[in-house]
């Protein structure tokens, strides 16, 4: 998977010809959504998503080594750091803030103050661990009990200051995290549950809640992205063939449920007519990227499977949703959905979906410089 797949070269060159533009476009602006105008609005630096547009820029200068990206991609993991020391909202999801902001810019540059605040992030995750329930909480305020499976894929920011800080206290949470994720979100018939509570006192499981789903029994799109993804990465840093086998049974079901241009739905089991149902395409970005790590540790045909499945779902992202044909446009791709039961940014550009769209891109273009 390592060598250049010619078929990818096409859409890697429109890649480079965006970036240069959304550089322009996008300045000091932390992104979440575009909607019907093209424009990406701007979010506070402690928002979920501040992390994934410098994340693209990091991914663009390793790419060309071209200047201007590191350079306005540099000062992103200091800006998250001030915000630590003033009144915030971080969270779960500290992962996706820094792992594309100060773990890429240590492992690029060897930078001591992104391995430092690195670190510091982890340390921040690590403590929002529950050891009777053995779950990482999600969010802030009242929701003592709740996690999330969207917690799964910031278990690299764990996992990488384990490895980093040779302190396997990361790793034991990370893992003890996972075993959870097999355990309570992740269905037998591979469908996913988003938020799952547990009794913050006793750690007892408490149920499943719907989130960003159709309802605590449906089957959201992108948190089986999260899922699939998250759980071959805790194989790589482990080796427990547990999690592997769990990446697996998600990666069929989301592969089995995918609609004839294998663009996903918002949810696998939204209504019985689901084809009048909005797509996700940030669900397909991340589960196509997820895709390519899980062909990679496994040998042979049984990753090919996968493969072949991660290119079908990129090649008609790159035919049928992005706006290679609209200059002006923001983002790379359209109709994505962000909270569908709560009616919020629903056939939308978001920022995560162009920013796994442009890491499996640039996986099948020989890209190594993995941070989640």
């Amino acid at each position: 998977m390592g060598k250049e797949r010619n078929n990818f070269a096409e859409p890697l060159a429109m890649l480079l010809d965006k970036g240069e533009r959304m550089l322009l476009q996008m300045g000091d602006k932390s992104p979440h959504v575009a909607k019907a105008d093209g424009v990406y609005d701007d979010m506070r630096h402690d928002w979920w998503t501040s992390g994934f547009w410098p994340g693209i820029l990091w991914i663009l200068y390793d790419l060309t080594g071209k200047e201007q990206y590191k350079e306005a991609a540099w000062g992103w993991d200091e800006k998250f750091e001030r915000k630590m020391m003033q009144d915030n909202n971080f969270h779960h999801d500290v992962g996706f803030q820094f792992l594309p902001t100060a773990v890429i810019k240590h492992k690029l540059t060897g930078d001591p103050d992104a391995l430092r605040r690195g670190l510091f992030a982890a340390n921040f995750l690590a403590g929002r661990y529950n050891l009777a329930g053995r779950f990482l909480r999600a969010w802030n305020q009242e929701k003592l009990g709740w996690s999330i499976i969207d917690s799964t894929m910031n278990l690299s920011l764990l996992f990488w200051a384990a490895e980093t800080s040779n302190d396997p206290r990361f790793a034991h949470i990370a893992k003890a995290h996972a075993d959870t994720v097999v355990e309570h979100f992740i269905r037998e018939d591979g469908s996913v549950r988003h938020i799952v509570n547990f009794d913050p006192e006793t750690g007892e499981y408490l149920g499943a809640i719907g989130g960003q789903g159709a309802g605590p029994d449906s089957a959201w799109s992108r948190g089986a992205a999260w899922a699939l993804y998250g759980m071959a990465n805790a194989y790589t840093y482990t080796g427990d063939e547990k999690y592997m086998r769990a990446s697996q049974r998600v990666a069929n079901f989301f592969i089995a449920n995918l609609p004839s241009d294998d663009v996903p739905h918002w949810d696998f089991r939204a209504s019985e007519d689901l084809e009048n149902e909005p797509r996700d395409t940030s669900a397909g970005a991340c589960a196509a990227s997820g895709l390519l790590e899980l062909a990679s540790i496994l040998p042979g045909n049984e990753g090919s499977v996968y493969l072949r499945a991660a290119e079908r779902i990129l090649t008609s992202l790159h035919h049928n949703y992005a706006t290679w044909d609209l200059p002006s446009h923001d983002a790379i791709l359209v109709q994505a959905t962000g909270h569908k039961p709560a009616g919020e940014n629903v056939d939308v550009s978001l920022i995560y979906g162009d920013y796994f769209f442009v890491e499996a891109i640039a996986k099948l273009n020989g890209w190594k410089s993995r941070i989640f």
